[in-house]
């Protein structure tokens, strides 16, 4: 049983899991950001000294929605990875690299429930690992990547 879940045969799968949360996670994190105004993440990049705020507000903003699908449906993974990675790592030096690792850090407990505190660099790392593994490995099948590959390699077997 465990070879059978183990083997070659489901190998290319493996980065469609990744593929789907960090789309899914980009996508609606910069769609958070859309609705609440580019604007109001610009006020956040200029707390954190982040030249040109308002363009670089834009600019993550749309990176992580267009990156976000682009990474769902699998297309041109590699290429888009790099900014994401780039953006990633923005963030982790300019906001969250002072409350530590954790991404998820209690300070109290009220009646209500727990309290929590502003997340480290952990998710950063995980969304920047998530990136290199979908760059090294690919994009998996059923991608628009995938579809690309096999067209290219079918184009040039008739040429040849």
């Amino acid at each position: 049983m465990l070879e059978m879940l183990n083997g070659h045969r489901w190998q290319r799968w493996v980065p469609m899991p990744t593929r789907m949360i960090l789309g899914v996670g980009f996508t609606v994190h910069g769609w958070a950001k859309l609705n609440r105004g580019p604007a109001a993440f610009a006020e956040l990049l200029k707390q954190a000294h982040v030249p040109l705020p308002l363009a670089n507000a834009w600019l993550v903003t749309l990176l992580e929605i267009f990156g976000g699908l682009a990474l769902l449906i699998g297309a041109f993974v590699t290429i888009v990875s790099v900014p994401l990675i780039f953006s990633m790592l923005g963030a982790m030096f300019t906001v969250n690299i002072k409350y530590g690792f954790s991404a998820v850090k209690t300070i109290g407990l009220t009646p209500e429930g727990p309290q929590f505190g502003p997340p480290g660099y952990e998710i950063n790392l995980l969304y920047i690992a998530g990136l290199v593994a979908l760059i090294l490995g690919g994009a998996g099948p059923l991608s628009i990547d995938a579809l690309r590959s096999r067209r290219r390699q079918r184009h040039l077997q008739v040429a040849a």
